[in-house]
């Protein structure tokens, strides 16, 4: 009978163990396997003990907050001056994109407790539109209605096995309704 050897500490192989090293292989893991990694499987990819993720994150779900306002600071920043229009078809394809890369990101976000990564496409979302000089609860239904709808296509994306949803064809036509839409009602 052979003893298994615990890691424990620093990881093996001369790596260095840090928060953005955790997030980068939990963001690789969460693209890969299109679900939140367990923090054993996290550990055992960095070749690590799992208590030593604690040293960084106090609990699973601060790692996720943190995985998830990472991704989603990764999505389209609209530039001020630019076309309205433009910068919130861009907004919306940069942010369908990230949750088509991540499988397991939509289902995780939508059972977050927390609002930060929320809070990052709202400000963008705001950047966008403001141009339209829209009121707060026009902004919040504006809002509202887009994200709804950018998380339904990326549910159907996820479910349909016979494909056909993969690009941004099925997109465009329903995205323009949308924007016809907000330009008419101010």
């Amino acid at each position: 009978m052979t003893v298994k050897e615990k890691r424990r500490g620093r990881p093996q192989g001369g790596a260095t163990l840090s928060r953005e090293r955790i997030l980068e292989v939990a963001g690789e893991l969460l693209g890969q396997e299109g679900k939140v990694p367990s923090l054993r499987k996290l550990a055992t990819e960095l070749g690590v003990d799992v208590m030593a993720l604690y040293h960084y994150f106090p609990n699973k779900g601060a790692l996720l907050e943190s995985l998830c306002c990472q991704l989603v600071a990764g999505i389209y920043c609209p530039q001020e001056g630019q076309p309205w229009r433009q910068e919130l078809a861009r907004l919306s394809q940069s942010y369908l994109s990230l949750l088509r890369r991540h499988g397991g990101l939509l289902e995780t976000l939508l059972g977050m407790s927390s609002s930060g990564p929320a809070q990052v496409f709202m400000a963008r979302f705001d950047q966008a539109v403001a141009p339209l000089n829209l009121n707060e609860a026009q902004r919040g239904h504006a809002m509202a209605l887009l994200v709804d709808y950018l998380h339904g296509f990326a549910l159907a994306i996820h479910c349909n096995s016979c494909g056909g949803l993969e690009d941004d064809t099925h997109l465009q036509g329903p995205l323009n309704f949308y924007l016809d839409a907000l330009e008419a009602r101010v």
